[in-house]
């Protein structure tokens, strides 16, 4: 059997990453989302096991202990990871495995899978991506500024990425990344 692949998807949080990989996933059917684990609190209609695996400070530290975690970073006071056997029992059964995850955890990726591809998702312009975020309405004002502080971080990281692609049309973003994703 063919051996399946790893990319990772990066970029700012309110740049699009998560629609554009449910809509790759929904577009390919021997493509898979990792489902991170993380230590934050469940919002509104999320279920463990499909959105996240919610778990708290002491059993992620056990994933941590037991490498139980492909990657691992610290984001805004919560942890978020990627498990390992899941992922790994995947691509061996030749699924192509997207994990949507920040830049540490995708250098983290990057250094234990050299093959992986690593795409990063990047806005139109950072007044783009402010008004994306505050269209959700879902963070304060000091939580969008601390956002925009990283994404400025995060842009800076691109360079170490195989693929940026810029999300200012949502179809074209998801065909630049199906493209990227089937030559690799």
């Amino acid at each position: 059997m063919k051996r399946g692949k790893l990319v990772v998807i990066s970029g700012p949080s309110g740049v699009g990453k998560g629609t554009i990989c449910k809509k790759i996933v929904a577009r390919c059917p021997d493509v898979a989302l990792s489902v991170s684990v993380t230590t934050r609190a469940k919002r509104g209609r999320e279920v463990d096991g499909r959105h996240y695996f919610f778990r708290t400070d002491e059993q992620f530290d056990e994933l941590i202990a037991n490498d139980g975690l492909l990657e691992w970073a610290e984001y805004n006071g919560r942890r978020y990871g990627t498990p390992r056997r899941e992922v790994e029992e995947a691509v061996s059964a030749g699924k192509t495995v997207i994990l949507e995850i920040e830049v540490e955890g995708g250098m983290q990726v990057k250094e234990k899978f050299a093959d992986t591809l690593m795409v990063f998702i990047a806005p139109p312009s950072i007044s783009e991506l402010r008004r994306r975020l505050t269209a959700r309405g879902t963070e304060t004002p000091e939580q969008i500024h601390r956002r925009l502080k990283r994404a400025e971080y995060e842009m800076l990281q691109r360079e170490y990425y195989d693929k940026v692609v810029i999300n200012g049309s949502l179809n074209r973003a998801v065909d630049e990344v199906i493209k990227a994703i089937s030559t690799s």
